[in-house]
Order: C-alpha cells, then sequence, then structure tokens
C-alpha cells in the first residue's frame, strides 16, 4: 500500500502560497475600491461649491463598476481554486498517494470530461495507483490500458509510453468518456465496457444476456459524485 510522501507537505504549502498570493491581490483591490469610494464622497459633499465635471464623474463610476466586475470574478476563481485544492488533498489522504498523483488525475479526469471521483475509484480498482502496472492480458500503467485500445486515440503510442503517467490517464480516462457516450450514460454498463470490451458487451446484450461480472460494482463502491461530494462539505 503506498503511503503519503513528503512531497504532500511540500505540494500543499506551495498551493496554500498561490491562495494567499490571490488574497493579497483581493485586498489591495478592495483598498482601492475603498479609495475611490470616499473620493466619489468627498465630490458629493462639494456640490453646494462646485458642480460636479458629469463627464469625469461617469468615467470614474464607469471604472469602479468595472473594478467590481473584476473582484468579483477574481472572487470566484479563487474559489473554485480552494474547491480544487481541497478536493485534491482529501483524495490524496483518503488513497494514501502523492499530492502530486493525486493532482494529475483530478485535472486530467476533468479535462476529459470524466468525474474526478469516478477516475480515482477507476485508477484504484485498475492499479491500485501503481503507474508500472501490467496484467496478463497486456493492459499497461494506471488505467490498465491495452496497445490496441491505446492506439484508437494515438496511433503512434507505444507500450513504454503507456507507463508515462499523463499519457496514461488521458487515454484511460477518454476511452470511459467514449463508452459512458456509448451506451447511453449508464454508468454500470459503461464501466462492464472497459472491463470486458464495448463489442463483447454490445454483443451480449444483443442476445437478451447480462453482461455484468462485479467490475462495475467494485468501481462504484464507495464512489460519491463530485458535486455531491461538495454539497456534502
Amino acid at each position: 500500500m503506498l503511503r503519503p510522501t513528503d512531497e504532500y507537505g511540500e505540494r500543499r504549502s506551495g498551493i496554500l502560497q498561490r491562495l494567499l498570493v490571490r488574497g493579497g491581490l483581493l485586498l489591495v483591490t478592495a483598498v482601492v475600491i475603498g479609495a475611490l469610494a470616499g473620493w466619489t464622497k468627498r465630490v458629493g459633499a462639494a456640490d453646494d461649491v462646485m458642480p460636479p465635471d458629469t463627464q469625469l464623474l461617469a468615467r470614474e463610476m464607469g471604472s469602479l463598476e468595472q473594478q467590481l466586475h473584476a473582484t468579483r470574478g477574481e472572487m470566484e476563481l479563487v474559489k473554485l481554486q480552494l474547491e480544487r485544492t481541497n478536493a485534491i488533498m482529501a483524495n490524496s489522504v483518503k488513497y494514501r498517494i502523492p499530492a502530486d498523483l493525486a493532482e494529475d488525475i483530478y485535472d486530467i479526469a476533468l479535462s476529459e470530461g470524466i468525474d474526478p471521483a469516478l477516475g480515482f475509484q477507476l485508477v484504484k480498482v485498475e492499479s491500485s495507483f501503481k503507474a508500472g502496472a501490467r496484467s496478463s492480458m497486456a493492459a499497461f500503467g494506471y488505467t490498465q490500458v491495452q496497445l490496441p485500445t491505446a492506439r484508437f486515440y494515438d496511433p503512434d503510442v507505444t507500450a513504454d509510453q503507456l507507463y508515462e503517467r499523463e499519457t496514461n490517464l488521458r487515454i484511460g480516462f477518454r476511452f470511459l468518456r467514449d463508452l459512458l457516450e456509448q451506451f447511453d450514460h449508464d454508468m454500470p454498463l459503461a464501466l462492464v465496457a472497459y472491463n470486458r470490451g464495448p463489442a463483447k458487451v454490445a454483443g451480449i446484450l444483443a442476445r437478451g444476456g447480462d453482461p455484468a461480472n462485479g467490475y462495475a460494482e467494485a468501481v462504484m463502491k464507495g464512489y460519491q459524485p463530485l458535486g455531491a461530494s461538495a454539497a456534502a462539505q
């Protein structure tokens, strides 16, 4: 069983530092907005002395509105980044894997249209998070992809390249995404097809049979969709 490494702490420190930098930017923006607001009040207080320059006020108000929109966007970005960071750290601890591996699984799953929570479960069942895993059926790496399947997505890929983390995760998750689409987002069927092959599963279904073999249940055991996990927090 893999255990978290010191790299987890370093990675966490680095992520938190980036978030603090973003927080500092927000604070500076807030100070600027406060200063502009104070200036606007002073201009209003002096109305009985000198008529304000309406064009100047319009420009300043427009600038203030733009800064407010920018601040809201920045705050939303920080919120999303914090959610991502929390999810990566939580899965690093949950599966006892290095933070950089958890980060890659999370990010690549999202980029390939797969729920990261499902991605983690798939890698757990397929390879126990071992980069060098190889099955008796000549399936390679984290997601246990076979070379013919991999070459459907990348005709030039080699067996050795399937041990590379990003290549393996990207092809494996893309294959699962395509299976979900092929089987109308029926997750158990798509997972069985991942394990047994889509042609075989389609053939069994065409004959009125049940292709289930326990694989889907193993992957989905303890699976909690990303949205449901966030809502629970």
